[in-house]
Parts: C-alpha cells; structure tokens; sequence
C-alpha cells in the first residue's frame, strides 16, 4: 500500500521534472570537484587561497603582536554566522510557505494558470530548503573549525627557533583551509539553492538555472579577475 502511495505520488512529477532534480544536484558536486580538485596547472582560486592561508600561518610565527591576524580570523567567523544565519530565516520562510497550502494552489495558479497539487509545490519547495540546511550545515562547521583554528595560532610559540613554532603553524594553517573550503561549500549550496527556486516556474527553466549558476561558479573560480591577479607571478618590488 505504502509503494503504490510512493508510486502515486512520482507520478506527479514528469521525468523531466526528475531529471531536472538530477542534473541540479549531480552540477553541485561536479563543480564542487573541479573547484577543490583541479588540475596542476589551473589551480582554482579556492586551491590558491589555500597557499596564502599556510603563507599566513607560517608569517603569523614571527609576527609580534599578532592582533592583526586574530582580527582577520575574528571577521572570517563573523562571515560564517552571517550566512548560517541568513540559512535559517531563510529555511524558516520556505518551511511557512510550505505549510500554506492555499497559498501554494495560488501561486501555482499565478505561475501555470492552473491547478496543481500542493504536493507537488511542497515538494519543489522542500528540495529549496534541503539545499539550505546542507548550507546552513556547512557554515556552522567552517565556523567552529575557525574557532580550533585559533586555539591551535595561540598555541603557536611566540619563540620561532622554538622547534614547535612552524609545526604548529602549519596545524593552524590546514584547520583554517578546511574551514574555507566548508564556508566556500556552504556558499555553493545557497547558490544552487537559487537555482532550485525556478523549478516553481518549471523543469525547463530549473536546467536554465542550473546551468547559469555552474558557469557562474566555475568561471568566478577559473576565469575571473581574481583568479588572474592570484596565479600571476607577484610583481617585484621597486
């Protein structure tokens, strides 16, 4: 009884529609990948950032007083609770809207001209805030990696020919570039989320999103400014 209720409930949903839902997430992780995993010889900004974040670390030993570098670390968590914050209002939103089922026959109304199930609105609204709370996930853990983060740079000797100076250093360095890479997941997850939102108006235009948010993504990662600025040789000095 319970399978023909699930096989029921599918058929609400065209393959394209499913297809749609696959390719989305499937783009997610793929770009995800290229993003942390890139070739040698294209590193992404992400994988760039990485070597400046153990360049930091390893400047941090030496440098006295190191209130600059607890003030840079003391924003990067602010950004993260910022979004983990923005993640649940958000998420609250959605969850309200979906529990307004004459609110949901309106607006499919408004977008198709016609009656659809609720379920099925439920259910596109309900992938929206799935991407959300992984989201939301990801910037509480890169939030509390960059709290480890900076009980590791002040157990970092203030001595640099002490023996654990560098060591702990380059502890402090890769827990600070675990917790980018989850922010930067977190921020990827909001972003595909978006995209998520136009399966309201239909698969089409879902497979439209997704492919404007995985250039967006890839191209801001591979092709900006940035990127250019990031892999150049650092211009001498006069």
């Amino acid at each position: 009884m319970m399978g023909a209720d699930l096989l029921g409930q599918l058929a609400l949903f065209p393959i394209l529609d499913r297809i749609a839902v696959i390719f989305l997430l499937a783009s997610t992780f793929t770009v995800g990948w290229l993003i942390e995993r890139p070739s040698g010889r294209h590193p992404s900004v992400t994988v760039r950032m990485a070597d400046f974040r153990r360049e930091w670390m390893r400047q941090l030993v030496t440098r006295q007083p190191r209130i600059f570098d607890a003030s840079v670390l003391g924003t990067l968590r602010q950004g993260t609770s910022f979004f983990a914050s923005t993640c649940v209002i958000a998420i609250g939103g959605v969850l309200a809207l979906m529990g307004n089922s004459e609110r949901l026959a309106g607006l499919a109304i408004d977008l198709n001209g016609s009656r659809v199930p609720p379920l099925v609105w439920q259910a596109k609204l309900g992938l929206v805030a799935l991407l959300l709370t992984a989201g939301f996930l990801k910037f509480v853990w890169a939030n509390r990696l960059f709290g480890y983060c900076a009980v590791v740079m002040a157990a970092v000797p203030n001595d640099a020919d002490d023996a654990m100076a560098y060591p702990r250093a380059a502890q402090a360095a890769e827990i600070n570039i675990r917790a980018a890479w989850n922010f930067n997941r977190g921020l990827r997850w909001m972003y595909f989320a978006l995209a998520a939102l136009a399966w309201l108006a239909g698969a089409l235009p879902m497979i439209a999103a997704t492919m404007v948010t995985f250039w967006t993504l890839w191209s801001r990662e591979f092709l900006s400014n940035s990127h250019r600025i990031l892999t150049a040789p650092p211009p001498r000095g006069p």
